[in-house]
């Protein structure tokens, strides 16, 4: 008889893009779809991070009313992802349809940086 030794799986690490999504995600109620997300490095003379550009829709009445919760919050939420400091959060451009299908798209951007 032979007994498996090997250590459990573990989950694969979420590094702070995985965390943004998720809070992202939770501040949208569930209702927001990641179309596109980019990063970029940033720094200055005093700090170093990352600039994210995300693209998210939104398709339904319900989730268009959790798409103007989301614009309305994001800019003062507080995020709580570790070693990371958002300092800045804003909605760039929205483009809202109304119809029999109701969808608004939004592009985000954030600065993220870095608290080591």
């Amino acid at each position: 008889m032979r007994i498996d030794q090997s250590a459990p799986a573990r989950p694969p690490r979420r590094g702070p893009s995985d965390r943004l999504r998720e809070e992202l995600q939770a501040l949208a109620g569930g209702h927001a779809e990641f179309l596109a997300h980019s990063e970029k490095s940033w720094a200055s003379v005093t700090f170093a991070g990352t600039r994210h550009r995300i693209d998210l829709a939104f398709a339904g009445d319900e989730a268009i009313d959790a798409a103007e919760r989301f614009i309305a919050f994001l800019p003062d939420h507080e995020f709580a992802i570790p070693k990371q400091l958002v300092a800045d959060a804003a909605v760039t451009s929205v483009d809202h349809r109304i119809g029999p299908a109701p969808r608004m798209e939004m592009r985000i951007e954030l600065l993220l940086l870095d608290e080591e």
